[in-house]
């Protein structure tokens, strides 16, 4: 089977303007689904929460995550009870490459990320990592998810602090000791690298475009599982990083 990387055909805005984007709906549902994998997206799976998490807090924390396009990864933690805000951008890398089109070459340690400002008294920095680990990309594909390949679709966990850094690696120490997935964790660590936020064009994407092909196949069935295997922990409602959630 071969997997493609997801292309420029994908993300017309930059080129073109959201103004645009209506007239150019057929050909870009055409290229998109001309380059797609030939089996389903990935499917979540059923893990247990970290056995060790963080101490209560009072006051919004935040955690910055990686795990493929930020479209879908973003809209899944908007999805969260306890989250005030996600937002698209890069980390990894060096402020004057935090720009998409340099970050898709690959080339600038940055990865496609999301920091996720949250309320430890409603989610934890724990749970936060479950629904990150099971539901909203896979941690054991390197370097890329699904059909978009390079170092920027890289698995990591950016953390905050020394604490973040912990929970995350005995978390997937767990893991890995529990085989709660069919193959080894490849989730990388990474702390004192600094979050830019994407172009406005890219937050909020999946909202703002629930019918758009690449949204539809790889991530809408990323908010069902949230929904399915986290009911307590799904809010119907998103908070969103623009003022409205259409285009």
């Amino acid at each position: 089977m071969i997997r493609h990387r997801k292309s420029k055909a994908a993300k017309p805005w930059k080129a073109f303007g959201v103004s645009a984007l209506a007239g150019l709906a057929l050909t870009a549902t055409a290229l998109t689904f001309l380059q797609a994998p030939t089996r389903a997206a990935e499917e979540a799976v059923k893990i247990p929460p970290p056995a060790v998490d963080e101490k209560p807090a009072s006051g919004l924390q935040k955690a910055v995550f990686a795990g493929g396009c930020f479209w879908g990864v973003q809209g899944v933690f908007q999805h969260v009870k306890g989250v005030t805000k996600a937002v698209s951008g890069y980390a990894g890398g060096a402020a004057d490459t935090a720009e998409y089109e340099r970050v898709g070459s690959g080339n600038t340690g940055h990865a496609e990320s999301v920091e996720i400002t949250y309320d430890p008294s409603k989610v934890s920095y724990g749970k936060l990592l479950q629904v990150y680990f099971s539901v909203a990309h896979n941690p054991t594909q390197l370097n890329y998810q699904g059909p978009d390949y390079g170092t920027q679709y890289r698995s990591t966990v950016f953390a905050a602090d020394a604490g973040q850094k912990k929970i995350a690696e005995d978390y997937i120490a767990q893991l890995d000791t529990t085989k709660a997935f069919p193959e080894k964790i490849v989730t990388t660590l990474e702390t004192g690298k600094a979050f830019y936020p994407a172009e406005d064009y890219h937050q909020d994407f999946l909202e703002r475009n629930p019918t758009y092909p690449y949204i539809v196949y790889n991530d809408l069935p990323k908010i069902e599982n949230l929904k399915t295997m986290f009911p307590d922990l799904y809010s119907d409602k998103p908070v969103l990083v623009m003022a409205s959630p259409k285009s």
